[in-house]
């Protein structure tokens, strides 16, 4: 897939502006091994996080096995972890505030497309004053269906009045890119957390970026 012009940039969060997965990996396989006894290792807690936070405690103890109170409780509980751990840490990928000023600048829309809850979403716009730069916000209690399924990103795409094939995803998950190909839109990819060969099967991939100083964003303004 060639590198083209949009009129829109759709950016997930976690691991595509801030590099922050490991920190996830760390409080969701502490809290499921010492807190809710579950028998999985740290790399494969990895291969679990997307979508939302109930669709991973489904797919690690099965549909049913907490309410959905217990389900809200352990969703919070390990964002309180997660942003404990994270806080002195948080910042943007290097080269990403230079590009969100560019985007602007260049009258291209931008939107939040993002599998979180809005507790981390603010967590991050709001302590990196960065809110301002999107029309659009989607978080995991805006749809029904998470990824891999498109429509975290058809949905922003709508809000922003703009065809999903005018859209560019940024995302650093495998099932992330997939719901960006589910969805009709082209994507970078950042290797935050994946390697190139993570994203082996998706034919949506404009560009692999270690950061957003690579010499590629500048060919999507």
């Amino acid at each position: 897939m060639t590198t083209t012009k949009a009129k829109a940039f759709l950016f997930d969060l976690n691991g595509t502006m801030v590099n922050d997965m490991v920190f996830h990996n760390h409080a969701w396989h502490e809290i499921l091994t010492k807190d809710l006894g579950a028998n999985i290792s740290f790399d494969e807690v990895k291969k679990q996080m997307y979508g939302k936070n109930q669709d991973l405690l489904e797919r690690v103890f099965g549909v049913g096995h907490f309410s959905q109170d217990q389900i809200d409780q352990i969703s919070i509980e390990k964002e309180r972890r997660y942003q404990a751990a994270y806080l002195k840490h948080l910042e943007l990928i290097a080269g990403l505030g230079e590009f969100l000023e560019k985007a602007k600048h260049n009258g291209i829309a931008m939107a939040i497309g993002s599998a979180a809850i809005p507790f981390n979403i603010n967590f991050v716009l709001d302590n990196l004053d960065i809110r301002a730069y999107f029309t659009a916000i989607v978080s995991a209690e805006d749809v029904v269906n998470s990824k891999p399924a498109p429509d975290t990103f058809t949905k922003a795409a709508h809000l922003l009045g703009v065809s999903p094939a005018d859209c560019i995803v940024f995302e650093d998950a495998p099932k992330g890119v997939e719901a960006a190909r589910n969805a009709g839109m082209g994507c970078i990819a950042l290797t935050t957390m994946h390697t190139e060969e993570d994203f082996a099967a998706y034919d949506n991939i404009i560009a692999f970026i270690a950061d957003y100083r690579d010499p590629v964003i500048d060919d999507l303004l």
